[in-house]
């Protein structure tokens, strides 16, 4: 067990795969991570059982820490562990023994690894020098110039949203890590700790987000012969428990649009645009007059997947909507000052905006709490729609017709939206208990 710190290394930076052959007997356990039940106190370590050439029986081995428990983090050491538990088992399909003389396995790797060094110089000479004067960039430099190559593909928001989180990873580089000036001293130990800094700073899904598109345009940098790997794409993504807006009882609904008749009868237009025609919030925030097509009782919009998309206007909508021919065609539909305006400002802010009215009209007058919002019409009504549909048809039916109202692009993706806000009910199932 005293050369395995350099068979793991060995094993890290080789590619090479080799045949294992199953019809043996098995040789080995699977390696198995313990996390001594997430106390970081104690020790964390790889483990597993290899087969006693003397017994015959499988033998727990020496347990492998490696460095994993000098990170003070559950997600840093489950991330090295996790790495040793991948190599370990490769290494094990290629015959480590660790009852045995390893050397000859350290010696066909470091062979194996010139090989493959060599044949790539052979196939491109000019790499090297390449990626040699790739990696005398900046940090900021590469990022720049990857942001750039990618900007093209990206939307206005979305492109808002990568300048953003890269600003802050540049800033938390220059507080945290001002040695690091090149794109080459960049790796996934660093951007690790990067992001659980966002981790603890903010939540998970922002985590997860700042990872994303971090690994995005580092894929870019690789894909330009930068650097040679995306580290970002290896690093885990973390388990979040998504939030979803609660469905609003009938009774509520109704007391809440009755309020806003009186209160804020622009919001609540605003609102049965989410209800009648099931449009996210954003996606009325993005609304122009020439979109609103009174005469063929249409509306277009931009959609959640960046498509332009076509939707009736329900006769229940038309009825509350008010003359529009008289105004400018690109004026926006939706302002803070009514119906029919120039509103200069990004459509994050927009929604924001709609947001926080919401919530001093509505939310603080009626006392709801976080789970409840704009998004919670949608929820609604989509629901009392099925439940409707259903009434009169098989639920395959009822799912197909609703598919078109509400937009979305698959029947799966239809079921998974209905099972989390509990559109689907069963039958009274009282006669099967007794």
């Amino acid at each position: 067990m005293a050369i395995i710190k350099e068979i793991l290394t060995l094993a890290y930076v080789c590619e090479y795969e080799s045949a294992y052959d199953l019809s043996q007997q098995k040789k080995f356990s699977n390696p198995k991570i313990f996390t001594a039940k997430g106390d970081l106190s104690k020790r964390w370590y790889v483990y597993f059982s290899y087969r006693n050439p003397k017994t015959g029986k499988l033998k727990r081995v020496t347990p492998i820490y490696g460095e994993a428990n000098r990170y003070k983090t559950k997600e840093e050491r489950l991330f090295v562990l996790t790495k040793y538990q991948k190599v370990l088992l490769k290494l094990l399909k290629e015959g480590f023994n660790p009852f045995e003389d390893n050397s000859a396995l350290i010696e066909q790797r470091k062979a194996k690894q010139e090989d493959l060094q060599n044949e790539t110089k052979k196939t491109n000479p000019k790499k090297e020098e390449t990626e040699s004067e790739a990696t005398k960039m900046t940090i900021k430099e590469a990022f720049d110039y990857g942001l750039k190559l990618k900007e093209k593909l990206l939307s206005k928001t979305t492109k808002r949203a990568y300048e953003n989180r890269l600003k802050n990873f540049l800033l938390w580089l220059e507080t945290d890590k001002p040695d690091l000036k090149t794109i080459d001293q960049l790796d996934g130990r660093v951007v690790t700790e990067f992001l659980n800094s966002v981790l603890t700073n903010t939540s998970a899904r922002n985590r997860n987000n700042y990872r994303v598109d971090l690994s995005s345009l580092v894929q870019v940098l690789v894909d330009n012969y930068i650097i040679s790997q995306n580290y970002v794409k290896k690093i885990p993504v973390l388990k979040t428990i998504p939030q979803r807006n609660k469905t609003y009882t009938a009774e509520k609904q109704e007391e809440i649009y009755s309020y806003l008749e009186k209160e804020d009868p622009s919001l609540l237009l605003f609102i049965k645009f989410i209800s009648y025609n099931f449009l996210r919030p954003i996606e009325v925030c993005r609304l122009k007059v020439e979109d609103v097509d009174l005469n063929n009782k249409t509306v277009r919009f931009l959609a959640k997947s960046g498509v332009v998309k076509t939707k009736i206007i329900p006769d229940l909508l038309i009825q509350d909507l008010p003359d529009l021919s008289h105004l400018d065609k690109k004026l926006d539909v939706f302002t803070p000052d009514g119906i029919g305006g120039n509103w200069d400002i990004d459509e994050d802010n927009k929604r924001d905006y709609f947001t926080k009215r919401f919530k001093r009209v509505v939310k603080d007058h009626f006392k709801l709490g976080t789970d409840y919002g704009l998004y919670s019409f949608r929820h609604t009504f989509i629901t009392k729609l099925y439940r409707a549909l259903v009434k009169a048809s098989s639920p395959f039916e009822a799912k197909s017709r609703l598919m078109l109202i509400t937009g979305h692009s698959s029947m799966a993706a239809l079921e998974k939206y209905l099972r989390d806000i509990d559109a689907e009910l069963p039958a009274d199932y009282s006669a099967l208990l007794k």
